[in-house]
């Protein structure tokens, strides 16, 4: 499925009015809403306590003897219970185009974070369809999965060790980094070349951390979603917009004006989370991921979303530490 302009300009309105999904900070939230945001020159948080040191990309280890057969899950697993009710309940968001967007004809929450869910369904019942998706604000990502709100979050979530700390994460499906979204007549060609100017992201992000990293001192302008990143750039108040390049390539689709420069300047690696409680679903669900790198499922996902970004690139390598 090609990027197309219509399908992008119904999710703009998605975008705006919803909260996005990207790098959020910290690991388990304990606020009840995100309040809107619209500062200036934002101060990096308070400096949170240091998580234990890890391997954020390590997950645990598939089951030796390969996946059971769909429809029969094994007695007493997650699974299981999973198959018992009949659903496999996703938390995703609605607005992260290519990722998990609303279809403004279908009315169907897609992309490949979606893709990844229904992979996941499919695996458990034979049919890809048995799938709730249960949107969720992206401060609510770690907390949803933690609780049990949803069986698994896939929704551009970035594996570290501080939400190790509270969920499990699968093995890393996707490499995301961060990059920055410019008009298309200027002449910057990172970041760095925004040194003075005012560079959006959303507020609480990791993303608008980094923005305060950079050497040349951009201006940080935090808002309280990236929707609203988009419409600041579009009015000419802000001069980029810098989050995941996932993100930014969605936004790019809806603005014919806007381009996405430089390379990455962090490293994102996306992996689905899950309830600590649950190891054998993590295990299972790596058993999935390792059988579609090695069919060709992982590349067919790629391709029929970010095609036209080029080539599939090869898909993550596992690592397991446990």
């Amino acid at each position: 499925m090609r990027i197309r302009a219509v399908l992008a300009v119904a999710a703009l309105a998605a975008t705006t009015a919803l909260a996005a999904c990207s790098g959020d900070t910290g690991p388990l939230s304990t606020t009840a809403t995100q309040p809107r945001t619209d500062a200036v020159g934002q101060a990096p948080p308070a400096a949170k306590k240091a998580a234990p040191a890890c391997n954020p990309r390590a997950s645990l280890r598939p089951e030796p003897g390969g996946l059971p057969s769909p429809g029969d899950m094994p007695a007493g697993s997650y699974m299981r219970t999973i198959q018992e009710r009949g659903r496999l309940v996703l938390g995703t968001s609605q607005d992260t185009l290519l990722f998990s967007s609303r279809n403004p004809f279908t009315g169907q929450i897609e992309g490949f974070d979606v893709d990844m869910g229904r992979q996941i369904a499919e695996a458990i019942f034979g049919d890809p369809g048995k799938l709730q998706i249960k949107v969720i604000a992206y401060d609510k990502r770690v907390s949803s999965a933690a609780d049990g709100s949803v069986d698994i979050v896939a929704d551009t979530m970035t594996a570290n060790c501080e939400r190790w700390q509270d969920v499990l994460f699968s093995s890393i499906y996707y490499e995301a980094g961060q990059k920055v979204l410019v008009s298309k007549t200027s002449t910057a060609k990172s970041i760095e070349d925004l040194g003075g100017k005012k560079v959006c992201s959303a507020a609480g992000s990791t993303s608008i951390e980094n923005v305060a990293k950079v050497k040349t001192k951009p201006i940080p302008v935090a808002k309280a979603v990236f929707g609203d990143c988009l419409v600041a750039f579009q009015r000419n108040e802000v001069d980029g917009i810098s989050t995941d390049d996932t993100i930014l390539a969605g936004m790019a689709a809806q603005d014919p004006y806007a381009k996405v420069i430089g390379d990455r300047f962090t490293d994102e690696p996306y992996a689905m989370a899950i309830s600590k409680e649950h190891p054998e679903f993590a295990r299972f669900v790596n058993a999935v991921l390792e059988r579609n790198r090695a069919d060709g499922t992982w590349k067919k996902t790629y391709e029929r979303w970010l095609g036209d970004f080029g080539a599939a690139p090869s898909p993550p390598k596992a690592q397991y530490d446990k």
